[in-house]
């Protein structure tokens, strides 16, 4: 995401040692005429980048790793062209030209039944289009959580969204100038986060996170309450959310469409439940970095576990124990988190190409042992 702005002209500056990044707004103007913006196997990259990219007058090129060109953006193309942008997709998948003529506004359609953020890409550009931009949602709604993350977010640097008809109509007024709160506390990662409340709920430990409250932005703090039905104890405070794992989990069913990124979390503790787990209503996973419902089923019955893969979801049996195996990742990143958890409770369990964590988390391994050193 960083070099995309970049590329787009925008001036961006990385303190790793301080944890900041710099942004150098141009009030919704976009400075370069002509950039190709690789966005490697990033889903949310290619679908934030392109409509900020239709703010723009010139062509700019889209394209990532082969992966990348077997996941559809179809939707947040076509929407974007009810909107009066012309843009280049012959297979529905990138590589995909945007032939801008800045964003007018106008009277749009978008479903988000595979991805939300076809749907959030759109209200990040749409304050700083010419006028008026009407989107309205057709068919399910998918992961409503990061939507409504993103409808508060817009509105903390002084934008204005209307949600009407419980979430199905959004209206923006056009030609809005957002103001930069000159400093911008971002959240801890709810779903990376997710990987550690598990290491607690596996090894009967304690994790607590600091900084992430109940009253978080993101959906995939929901993911406790899971781990609740599971059999932990979890507190929610101001300023933290505590797990402590039980001596035995049980198995849950629950509906994960709208904290679909922890659904590997959940599926590789399962096995350590006194009875099934089932995973359901998260069909849209199979376009992730990796078909993930495939991978995760693949991957467990590797190490011993039955699973019944559905269409839509999983079901995972407990198992006694888990057979030695190297894991393959698929090069996603949550496989490689996920299954490292299952290894905290089996012994003999190799993770393939751990190099992958680097996508979101490039540390994970350094602070997973470091938590373990600690308990």
């Amino acid at each position: 995401m960083q070099d995309c702005l970049v590329n787009l002209g925008f001036r961006v500056e990385v303190s790793n040692t301080a944890h900041q990044v710099r942004v150098w707004g141009r009030d919704g103007a976009i400075p370069v005429s002509q950039a190709q913006l690789f966005v490697g196997n990033s889903g949310t990259t290619a679908r934030f980048i392109s409509p900020i990219a239709a703010l723009g007058y010139g062509e700019f090129l889209l394209d990532g790793v082969e992966r990348m060109r077997e996941r559809p953006i179809r939707d947040l193309a076509e929407a974007l062209g009810k909107l009066g942008v012309e843009i280049d997709c012959p297979t529905g998948c990138p590589p995909l030209t945007i032939h801008a003529k800045g964003l007018q506004g106008g009277c749009t359609t978008v479903r988000s039944d595979a991805s939300s953020q076809f749907l959030s890409g759109l209200l990040l550009a749409a304050p700083c289009a010419t006028n008026e931009t009407i989107i309205r949602v057709e068919g399910p709604i998918l992961s409503a959580p990061y939507i409504e993350m993103t409808v508060a977010m817009v509105r903390q640097f002084g934008g204005i969204v209307e949600v009407l008809d419980g979430g199905r109509t959004y209206r923006i007024p056009g030609g809005q100038k957002l103001k930069s709160p000159g400093t911008y506390a971002i959240e801890p990662d709810a779903s990376a986060a997710s990987y550690f409340f598990a290491a607690a709920a596996v090894t009967a430990g304690r994790v607590r996170i600091e900084n992430l409250g109940p009253d978080a932005l993101q959906g995939d703090v929901a993911f406790v309450d899971v781990l609740e039905q599971m059999g932990c104890v979890v507190t929610k405070a101001t300023g933290f959310i505590e797990v402590h794992g039980p001596k035995t989990l049980r198995g849950v069913t629950v509906d994960m469409n709208a904290i679909s990124d922890t659904v590997m979390t959940l599926a590789t503790i399962a096995p350590f439940a006194d009875s099934p787990t089932v995973i359901e209503n998260v069909a849209h996973i199979r376009h992730k970095e990796t078909d993930r419902l495939s991978a995760v089923a693949t991957e467990l019955q590797r190490l011993g576990v039955r699973v019944e893969e559905r269409s839509d979801g999983l079901t995972i049996f407990p198992a006694k124990q888990l057979l030695p195996a190297t894991i393959q990742t698929y090069d996603d990143h949550r496989m490689a988190m996920a299954f490292a958890i299952s290894g905290l409770r089996s012994p003999g369990i190799v993770i393939d190409n751990p190099q992958c964590v680097a996508k979101t988390f490039p540390d994970f391994f350094a602070r997973l042992e470091e938590l373990c050193s600690a308990g």
